[in-house]
Parts: structure tokens; sequence; C-alpha cells
């Protein structure tokens, strides 16, 4: 039996996620920042000064991952810690200078790729992908929450 990868949700999305991170990548390089860079700058770009734990939640990642960025981060001048006036065990994060800077052009360029990525698809037909997209996310999400551990 041959297995196509082409009616694959997960190889399809997948390859679709590596080629946007490329895409993005390759148009943030010149300003010294990556994709990976991307949720940090999204959850701070308002201005707020957020906690580890928060970043990680609103990035969905896991929290070495996390503390990994936000180190990179800091040794880029992209982003400022202070102690949590609330909790004597916690850091806040915020933007730098620099960071909020860079927050446009982070920002213009998942404009510009994300417009590049659904170039000949009408209005209708975004809303109905992003649409999909989002109950594909919740459902997996759902289904995460109900697997024992060794099963997820």
């Amino acid at each position: 039996m041959f297995y196509d990868r082409f009616r694959s949700t997960g190889y399809m999305t997948n390859w679709l996620a590596r080629l946007i991170a490329r895409a993005i990548d390759a148009r943030l390089k010149p300003i010294g920042m990556s994709s990976g860079y991307m949720p940090v700058m999204f959850a701070l770009a308002h201005g707020a000064a957020l906690s580890q734990r928060a970043l990680t939640e609103f990035a969905a990642i896991e929290q070495p991952t996390m503390a990994a960025t936000l180190s990179r981060m800091e040794r880029d001048g992209l982003i400022v810690r202070r102690a949590d006036p609330d909790d004597r065990r916690a850091w806040l994060y915020s933007l730098s200078a620099e960071g909020l800077d860079k927050s446009i052009k982070v920002q213009e360029a998942g404009r510009e790729i994300n417009e590049a990525a659904l170039a000949g698809l009408s209005g209708s037909e975004r809303e109905a992908f992003l649409a999909a997209l989002a109950k594909v996310v919740s459902n997996l999400e759902s289904y995460l929450t109900k697997a024992k551990p060794a099963d997820a």
C-alpha cells in the first residue's frame, strides 16, 4: 500500500511550518533575528512584562526551550529581566528599546510571509483555511489533555 504524504495532515502541516520558518528566518537574518524569537516578541510587543511561565504558556513551548530562548534574547539585548515584586523567585521579562524596534520588523516579516503563503487564495478561502487550522489545533489540544501520559 502506497502512503501518500500529500494527504497526511501531519506531514503537510509540518512541511508548511518548516517552509514558513525558513522564509521568515531568511527575512529576519539581516537584522540578527530568527523565527524562534517570534512568540516572545509577539507576547511582549504590547509593553507588558511577563514571567517565564506566562511566556511559556503563550508560546505553547516547553519550559527548557523558553529558558534557552530568553537567555539568548537577553544576551542579544532584545529583552530585559527584572525581579518580580510579587514573587522573589521569579523574573519578569520585557522588550528592551532595541527589542521593541525589532519587534516592528518581526511583525512586518510575519505579515509578508503570511501574505506570500496565502497568495492566490480568496478572502473567504483564507478565512476558511485559518478556521480549519484553529479547529485542528483545538482538536489536538483536547486530545492531548484527555490522553494518558504514556499515550501522549
